[in-house]
């Protein structure tokens, strides 16, 4: 299946200049064929080419179907941004690839990273949701403050993962199947003894993702796998 993305299915539907050349150029799709599209809010629109224009491709939308989403679970993973830009990008590649709701950013006391792209990492959301053939796109959050994170955590199940000598419990054992969930992932040098006070105060609980010391973006993907999987 061809999918592509667009905010507004709305007749006639107008590609923008870069998914023009990929869908007349690339896939060489001419007036006639049919593709699908996606606004990432679930709904799968078979649409035709009227118009095979290599800068401005023109679709008529024939039937639009609306897929709810069919599961009784959350992920919302919330990551320190590392000082490598094109990490946090595959983060959110494989994340979406692997199946998250939302994606959150914040601001730690030894994180390296000032501030991100999040338009770009949006387009690079875009790209995996059709690469992965889903429909819902998760919501992504500018940078927040840890204490802003913090506050605002309204999931049923919060963690923070950080391992110590005193951390015995593991993800995959405490999580609980069909709740909402909150995963916090800390910069390269770990969250502060501050911050994980702060997180044990407000109901997070410590957990460990693993044997292994994992990378930042690493430790995402685990998070999110890790959660998918007990919930099949």
């Amino acid at each position: 299946m061809l999918l592509f993305y667009i905010l507004d299915l709305q007749n006639p539907v107008l590609l923008s200049e870069e998914e023009s050349k990929h869908c007349i150029k690339v896939l060489r799709l001419q007036k006639g064929d049919s593709l699908h599209l996606t606004d990432g809010k679930g709904h799968l629109a078979k649409a035709e080419i009227i118009e095979a224009n290599p800068k401005k491709c023109v679709l008529q939308i024939l039937d639009i179907e609306q897929f709810p989403q069919k599961k009784d679970f959350k992920i919302h993973l919330a990551v320190a941004p590392t000082k490598n830009a094109d990490r946090m990008e595959w983060l959110v590649e494989k994340c979406i690839e692997i199946g998250i709701d939302e994606i959150s950013f914040f601001q730690a006391q030894h994180s390296e990273r000032q501030h991100f792209n999040l338009e770009r990492l949006q387009k690079k959301a875009i790209a995996a949701l059709k690469q992965s053939l889903h429909l819902h796109l998760p919501k992504m959050n500018a940078l927040l403050s840890f204490k802003n994170l913090i506050a605002n955590s309204t999931e049923d199940q919060k963690f923070i993962a950080y391992v110590d000598s005193q951390n015995p419990s593991k993800l995959f054992e405490s999580a609980k199947k069909n709740q909402s969930y909150l995963v916090l992932i800390g910069p390269e040098g770990d969250f502060s003894t501050q911050e994980l006070d702060l997180a044990l105060n407000n109901n997070f609980q410590k957990v460990s993702l693993g044997n292994s010391r994992l990378r930042t973006e690493t430790a995402g993907i685990v998070a999110c796998l890790t959660l998918n999987l007990l919930n099949e």
